[in-house]
């Protein structure tokens, strides 16, 4: 695989929040219009309460974490047009008063298959796309990705508080999200015939009714030729949704290096990587973690640590050692958006400390160079 051709990009989903409570406020479509009178697009979610922004093909992780800026600046200013505020967070701080279902045929649908399930929503992620030649690539792929995915949620958890209430979990997005019975980490796949015999089951029994609806945490791109890592918590800053993708890229890049020399990724059984997901939630970046492969616990950072021993050499293939370097110290040093709201809430117990800790962090380093596009 040629360094060169590593093509990425990002989406990320926000919360829209009232600018004096916090609380979930269900403007999306407003927010988008205003968006498209200004020349770019938002994507509408499940609820009315959230946004999605798509960056477009990079090849560089600092060019991608740029057009990350923009759209993040870009996506606050409509919002703050429509009396709401644009927070990155998985789950809603506050106590939310409703999560109505955005108005579309598809949405709809999902209101009434799944009930309570959607309705309970207001769930935020970052999805990372890597370039693929095809899909049996993308599945092989995605083999190799399994392991590492419970460090990725990790290193990115941002619920922590929810409904006024420290959860006890660094991301309790993850445990809610995977009550969707298509959610959570795939299972192994040999083939593509056996990844669609499982798709075709899903659909017969009514646990999906399109394949948008395969949630894996890592999977073939039902509209991109990218493999499509699902995992974690939209982040709390630009810094960690970039570095997240480029530690993932790079990922993809090894993976593809074990592929083109005929082995095959290492066989994690889905009640140890369960396990792990569980610690990973729980825990966060700064406590222990399940290594999947061997099934030690040690701590996260350890984990981390060993991934970039891992993706050393697709890190400087690709020239983004310095960046994934600096970005782990800061995020580190700082902590990630877990460790932000809980220091924010355990201080004074204040939900609204938390909300300013966030909407802080959204637009962290956002204004710190020049917009490649005019917002206002």
């Amino acid at each position: 695989m040629d360094a060169d051709s590593a093509t990425f990009g990002v989406e990320e989903e926000f919360l829209l929040a009232d600018p004096r409570t916090g609380a979930p406020v269900p403007k999306n479509v407003e927010v988008a219009q205003t968006a498209a009178e200004l020349g770019f697009d938002l994507q509408l979610e499940l609820t009315r309460c959230q946004v999605e922004t798509s960056t477009t093909v990079h090849t560089s992780a600092t060019e991608l974490r740029d057009e990350l800026r923009d759209l993040r600046r870009g996506t606050a200013s409509c919002a703050e047009k429509n009396d709401a505020r644009l927070l990155a967070v998985a789950i809603p701080p506050t106590i939310p008063r409703q999560f109505p279902i955005t108005d579309t045929p598809r949405y709809r649908r999902m209101s009434v298959d799944f009930g309570m399930l959607a309705h309970e929503q207001g769930l935020c992620g970052c999805h990372v796309h890597v370039g693929v030649p095809n899909r049996e690539v993308a599945l092989q792929v995605s083999n190799f990705l399994r392991p590492w995915l419970p460090l990725f949620l990790a290193l990115t958890a941002n619920s922590a508080i929810y409904r006024g209430t420290d959860t006890g979990y660094a991301s309790w997005r993850s445990i809610l999200w995977r009550r969707w019975p298509s959610a959570g980490p795939p299972p192994y796949f040999g083939s593509v015939r056996d990844y669609d015999a499982m798709v075709a089951m899903m659909l017969s029994s009514g646990s999906i009714f399109d394949e948008k609806m395969v949630y894996w945490d890592v999977r073939p791109s039902m509209s991109f030729p990218t493999v499509e890592i699902r995992v974690s918590d939209v982040p709390a800053t630009v810094e960690e949704t970039a570095l997240l993708a480029t530690l993932v890229r790079a990922t993809v890049l090894m993976a593809r290096k074990s592929l083109a020399q005929g082995r095959n990724a290492p066989p994690v059984t889905a009640e140890v990587l369960r396990a792990a997901y569980w610690k990973a939630a729980r825990s966060g970046i700064d406590g222990d973690s399940v290594d999947p492969v061997d099934g030690r616990v040690r701590p996260a950072v350890e984990q981390l640590a060993k991934l970039v021993e891992h993706v050393e050499p697709a890190l400087e293939e690709l020239g983004d050692r310095t960046l994934v370097a600096d970005s782990i110290t800061a995020v580190l040093a700082r902590g990630n958006g877990a460790i932000r709201q809980i220091n924010a809430f355990r201080e004074r117990g204040d939900v609204d400390d938390v909300i300013a800790e966030l909407t802080a962090a959204t637009l962290q380093g956002c204004q710190d160079r020049k917009p490649r596009i005019r917002w206002a």
